[in-house]
């Protein structure tokens, strides 16, 4: 049944907006999945036309996941706590680490119901994996919520991820607080696991991405390198710093697009 069937009788998408395109949908829509409806598509499709190239830059943006929750395994980094966890598709979070851990945990968080219904019956029979339904911004209601509070041990480091999410807030001040917020209540040898669309790239028009993304309700603000790098307040990156999704520590049988507009780090939190 597609997604725009399935709303009606359906308590759990009983909040979902159809008038207006969802910056999830659509990247689920990039992606090749099915969790979006007509609206979504449309303008999703007008981006693609004038910018070909985000798809593939959605998929280096997973790809960087992928090689970045594997590097926190690999540095002993087994809960993460993933806001803005958006829609489910191939290579989540609790896929990729519980590949290598099978007791990994993995906290998710989102406010848009479509995404929170489908992490629902993703995550059912999975004890080291929850979805949160709230607002990001709202930092001691999602770290206190029984899905993070409840799962997470704060006595341990977590990663934390802001996957494609901190480019929906346009106010930079007030994005670098929160992200101090975040920094300062997680515990010693955590980590913040980020990726940020941004109109640096020569040959990607990120830029051109983020204006017309102006008709979702929660539009695109495209950052420079520098503005990037000022939201993690000055935080130690792990090598190679602030990169293109696509050079970040890339397989050896790098198959990654040679451009993507968008900028990944991690940064360790002290």
């Amino acid at each position: 049944m597609a997604l725009d069937d399935a709303v009606n009788g359906n308590a759990d998408l009983d909040d979902v907006d159809i008038s207006r395109p969802s910056a999830a949908r659509v990247y689920d829509f990039w992606l090749g999945g099915a969790n979006n409806f007509a609206v979504d598509r449309e303008i999703g499709q007008k981006i693609v036309d004038a910018v070909p190239e985000v798809p593939a830059a959605a998929r280096a943006n997973r790809s960087f996941l992928r090689r970045a929750v594997q590097w926190c395994l690999a540095h002993g980094i087994d809960q993460f706590l993933d806001l803005g966890s958006g829609i489910p598709t191939v290579g989540n979070v609790h896929e990729v680490a519980q590949q290598g851990n099978p007791h990994a945990r993995i906290a998710y968080v989102d406010n848009e119901p479509v995404a929170v219904a489908h992490s629902k019956n993703l995550l059912r029979g999975n004890p080291y994996a929850s979805i949160t339904h709230a607002d990001l911004r709202d930092v001691d209601a999602v770290l206190t919520a029984d899905g993070v509070a409840g799962l997470l041990d704060f006595d341990r480091p977590i990663a934390l991820l802001t996957l494609m999410v901190l480019q929906y807030f346009p106010d930079d001040e007030e994005t670098t607080e929160l992200v101090r917020r975040y920094h300062e209540k997680l515990p010693s040898g955590s980590v913040h696991l980020v990726s940020h669309v941004t109109a640096d790239d020569p040959v990607v028009d990120g830029g051109t991405a983020a204006r017309m993304s102006q008709a979702m309700a929660t539009p695109t603000y495209a950052r420079d390198h520098d503005a990037f790098e000022a939201l993690l307040g000055g935080a130690p990156l792990v090598e190679p710093g602030v990169v293109f999704a696509q050079e970040w520590n890339p397989d050896q049988n790098n198959s990654e697009p040679e451009n993507s507009c968008v900028y990944v780090a991690i940064a360790r939190i002290d």
